[in-house]
């Protein structure tokens, strides 16, 4: 078992998750909100969708060692699931559910002699003897084989749900019916990818499937690990600046107003070649490519929180100013109440709702950050799995002829998916908490 410092931290933000989410569900102040999220089946189908997405980055988050041709490399539990996907490379480029390679060379077809023509690809459509006419038959077969096992786990889930808490019913039909629809399409998806390669390889053969998949994780822990760093730091500062004023507002203010007026992008840059400068010099307490990937990619959620908790904070200072002068908290004050439990019984219960809604929004807006980042190479690191080294990459792809579309294509459906399914949920949260709309 290895442990890489994003695992560990994902799997403790997932604890105080699911911790923060039982809480709630205990507080009588937080029932109507919750409730409305629950009725809301816009919310909670893009949930569904976010947990399918968050199960696959936790499961690419569990690492251990596996022998390799007297080697041992580290692959997490998702590379070992997906094992044809992550070791059945090609040459190079070639299209989606394609059997010949992309780009025409010459092929040996004897001793002697050569033909000028697309060679037949290494594992795609390997099972095929003549792929001009067995192709879309076996494509139809294998579909509709995924399908079948799909639908059969569906059902076996159905069957458990429904024999331990009778948790099936018509009032969560729509729920049960996109998860069955995600289960059977990823079936389906599975049986394909075993003997195709169903968008395409990149320019060294890789699996372009494999690769959109593996940068789930970088996506979530970009977004989940930058969004608990700057929670805090937003929280106490706009609380404590709205709520005593003074010289510490003005202290307060200073900072973030100082951190806004440097280029976030110039500021990243420079954090970024720190952490390699650290690395560099550090050679021995980073053994592999993927610890120090990992070290860079960590590097970067901490300089992203860094400078990502001036815009809450503002709204959180508003927000509090406006609160200690109501009656309240007066009265709370002439009783000779403390300001530690002003803040934390008064203040924090009635900001609560600017932070849900502010977290859910920030997720998405810093997933698409760091494709902005990667695709001006001050992102993530070139050997990370991410969206945007995978658009990077593209960019030389889009000016060929003919066009290799696939890695762009497989990048933007992923990512939209993603960042889609976080926007509606926010939405949802927006309208459940939000005192406005209530």
């Amino acid at each position: 078992m290895v442990v890489l410092w994003t695992d560990a931290l994902l799997y403790f933000l997932m604890f105080i998750l699911v911790s923060g989410s039982y809480y709630l569900t205990t507080q009588v102040q937080f029932k109507r909100p919750l409730e409305k999220i629950i009725s809301n089946k816009t919310g909670i189908l893009s949930l569904v969708v976010l947990m399918f997405f968050i199960l696959i980055g936790l499961l690419d988050s569990i690492h251990f060692k596996a022998s390799n041709n007297d080697t041992q490399a580290i692959i997490s539990l998702l590379d070992y699931v997906a094992t044809p996907l992550r070791t059945q490379t090609e040459k190079t480029y070639s299209a989606p559910f394609a059997t010949h390679l992309f780009s025409k060379e010459n092929i040996q077809v004897s001793s002697q002699e050569s033909i000028w023509g697309y060679p037949r690809l290494k594992y795609g459509g390997a099972n095929l003897n003549n792929p001009e006419t067995e192709k879309l038959g076996d494509i139809s077969r294998k579909t509709g084989l995924g399908f079948i096992k799909g639908m059969l786990v569906f059902a076996l889930l159905l069957a458990c749900m429904y024999y331990l808490s009778q948790t099936v019913t018509a009032k969560n039909f729509h729920i049960w019916s996109l998860l069955g629809c995600l289960i059977v399409i990823s079936a389906i998806l599975i049986e394909l990818s075993c003997s195709y390669h169903i968008l395409g390889t990149d320019k060294v053969g890789e699996d372009v499937f494999y690769q959109a998949i593996k940068s789930i994780r970088t996506g979530l822990v970009i977004g989940a690990l930058t969004t608990f760093i700057m929670l805090p730091l937003a929280i106490v500062f706009g609380i404590l600046a709205g709520f005593y004023s003074g010289w510490i507002d003005d202290l307060i203010q200073y900072v973030y107003t100082t951190l806004n007026s440097i280029p976030s992008v110039l500021l990243i840059a420079a954090s970024i070649l720190m952490v390699q400068v650290y690395i560099a010099n550090h050679q021995a307490e980073f053994t592999s490519l993927l610890v120090r990937a990992d070290m860079r990619l960590l590097g970067l959620c901490f300089i992203l929180g860094l400078t990502s908790w001036t815009g809450l904070c503002r709204l959180l200072r508003a927000e509090t100013l406006k609160l200690k002068a109501m009656d309240y908290v007066q009265a709370a004050q002439a009783l000779g109440v403390t300001n530690s439990k002003i803040l934390y019984r008064h203040i924090l219960p009635n900001v609560m709702h600017i932070i849900f809604i502010a977290v859910v929004l920030d997720f998405s807006a810093l997933v698409l950050a760091e494709a902005v980042l990667s695709y001006i190479n001050i992102g993530v690191d070139p050997t990370t799995y991410s969206w945007g080294n995978m658009i990077n990459g593209a960019r030389l792809e889009m000016a060929r002829e003919p066009v290799v579309w696939w890695s762009l294509s497989a990048a933007f459906i992923f990512m939209f998916s993603f960042v889609l399914a976080a926007n509606l949920f926010s939405d949802c949260v927006r309208d459940a908490f939000d005192p406005r709309r209530n």
